[in-house]
């Protein structure tokens, strides 16, 4: 028997073969279905803040303010410690990080969605390959 054979009787239904189970989900469309505008904003915050070009705009931004308030011979409007650069610094860092957590939980939750998926289709394909061998063994007996 030639795989042209086979494959001409699998398609006329010589090889009756039922599929019991759901079919596979995208699950970046699902999960992207669900998103709220302040979802999808944490998400492109986060992308661009955890970028190269994001530390390297702000690091020159950083270079000009220190070297403006050093080199400053009438107005330091943040003189040396630069107070106002910490300050400004620091208010970044707390609205940034809850952002990018909330980023990364949603994350972990479309990862956790992403392996249930791949173990239902692991089921699935194990199921196919039972049938197509129960299939293949009582044709050869």
């Amino acid at each position: 028997m030639t795989a042209g054979n086979i494959i001409e009787k699998w398609e006329k239904g010589a090889y009756p073969h039922s599929h019991r189970h759901p079919s596979v989900k995208n699950i970046n469309k699902l999960h992207e279905e669900k998103f709220t505008r302040g979802q999808m904003i944490a998400d492109r915050l986060a992308s661009v803040m955890g970028s190269w070009t994001f530390i390297i705009i702000q690091s020159i931004i950083l270079m000009c303010w220190i070297t403006l308030n050093v080199i400053a011979y009438i107005n330091h409007w943040d003189p040396y410690p630069f107070i106002l650069l910490n300050l400004a610094l620091s208010f970044q860092a707390a609205y940034a990080a809850p952002i990018i957590m909330m980023s990364q939980n949603r994350q972990a939750a479309k990862d956790r969605l992403m392996a249930e998926q791949d173990y239902v289709v692991n089921i699935k394909a194990e199921d196919e390959v039972k049938s197509i061998m129960a299939i293949s063994s009582s044709r050869t007996k």
